[in-house]
């Protein structure tokens, strides 16, 4: 799927299952998990946009710049056609300016609140007139823009869309907004930084000229991953969680049932719910979205379910890699998805169950293999129904 062009027409479920397919199969997944995160920053909804090729193609831009230029990201999505369509730019005409684009350019996608006045919006939607998509890209209508002199930050000239954007990333503010949010994502959403650990990273972003590897490379290298704040703080986004065990478990399923089962995790790619974003953090966990984490984590590794079968065996993966003992198959699916790092009571629980297991009475039409395999199985089940794999 991660190679193949999809109709405008295309329905959501492919095209999550397109992104997923990518996610599973690339060999950059780092680029991968922050073009996630730029889409969630910029984030765009097929439910709207209702063009595949558009929402590919804002997903292409994201994903070229994702840990390259910011700047060149934010001058970009502002005639990207799923951002143009999102956001009402294509409405956006001299005499009638569409402020949505505008207001959200500075309160979500750079500056943040507090950091602009509602002026500083009107006179932007002004330049944001005269945008339109052509034959699938998004151009500029001379015609159709207001080209008199608008007064943004301070600043009076005849300006155009790409000037206001480039006007928001000479602020420092805008530094600063996206080293918190990265930090989020990628560290803690439980801890606020450090004032001096934003201004080190915001400094080096606009030192960068923008550069969204340097501040990655940077924050993977710190040592801020060992803080008690920090480390298993951070709930795992559905997307993260339901690739996680499929990774883990070396399974070959195809990523279209995977797409129908993230609406009840609360998460899917090219629909997120509003132009904020999703939330995260313990908004991805309730009631129904942790029962619906462990049906599907039931689901990949029973083997009973049509949707996946047997091409995500846990049974198959233990034995592949000769693991027939009680303790090394544990230490093993403990190690594969969570780094051993678990208190030894639960391991001891686990150990106690595949024990307590043996002695279960089974179906007559159940041979040895089948009672062994299903032991596996169900301890692979509660490896990944406990507390700590819902973590990073």
């Amino acid at each position: 799927a991660g190679g193949r062009s999809l109709p405008a027409g295309a329905p959501l479920p492919r095209l999550t299952a397109w992104w997923l397919d990518r996610m599973l199969k690339t060999g950059h997944p780092l680029r991968e998990k922050l073009a996630l995160f730029w889409h969630n920053h910029f984030a765009t909804s097929h439910a709207k946009v209702l063009n595949a090729r558009h929402m590919l193609g804002q997903y292409r831009l994201i994903h070229r710049h994702a840990l390259g230029s910011f700047r060149d990201l934010l001058v970009g999505i502002g005639t990207d056609p799923a951002m143009m369509v999102w956001l009402d730019t294509t409405e956006s005409v001299r005499g009638r300016p569409n402020e949505n684009y505008a207001r959200e350019l500075m309160e979500l996608f750079s500056l943040g609140i507090g950091n602009y006045t509602e002026a500083d919006i009107r006179e932007a939607a002004r330049a944001f007139t005269g945008y339109e998509i052509v034959n699938g890209s998004g151009t500029f209508n001379s015609r159709k823009h207001d080209p008199t002199p608008k007064t943004v930050f301070d600043r009076t000239g005849p300006f155009r869309g790409d000037d206001v954007a480039r006007m928001c990333l000479d602020n420092p503010a805008t530094s600063r907004f996206v080293v918190r949010k990265l930090y989020r994502f990628l560290v803690s959403e439980a801890e606020v930084p450090a004032a001096d650990v934003v201004e080190g990273l915001a400094a080096r972003l606009r030192d960068s000229g923008y550069d969204t590897g340097s501040v990655v490379a940077t924050i993977l290298r710190s040592k801020l991953f060992y803080s008690a704040a920090a480390y298993r703080a951070r709930i795992k986004p559905p997307v993260e969680f339901a690739l996680g065990i499929v990774r883990g478990l070396e399974a070959t399923v195809g990523t279209l049932p995977l797409a129908d089962a993230l609406p009840a995790l609360g998460q899917v790619p090219f629909a997120p719910p509003s132009v904020k974003g999703w939330d995260g953090g313990p908004a991805w966990l309730n009631a129904q979205t942790l029962l619906a984490r462990n049906n599907l984590a039931l689901a990949l590794t029973s083997t009973d379910d049509p949707r996946f079968a047997r091409r995500s065996d846990p049974a198959a993966l233990l034995a592949r890699h000769g693991k027939t003992q009680d303790g090394a198959a544990v230490d093993f699916l403990l190690g594969v998805f969570l780094q051993g790092d678990v208190p030894a009571a639960s391991r001891d629980r686990l150990l106690e169950y595949l024990d307590r297991a043996k002695t279960v009475r089974t179906p007559g039409y159940w041979s040895a293999a089948d009672a062994a395999g299903h032991r596996v199985r169900a301890v692979t089940h509660l490896v990944l129904t406990l507390p700590e794999f819902q973590l990073d």
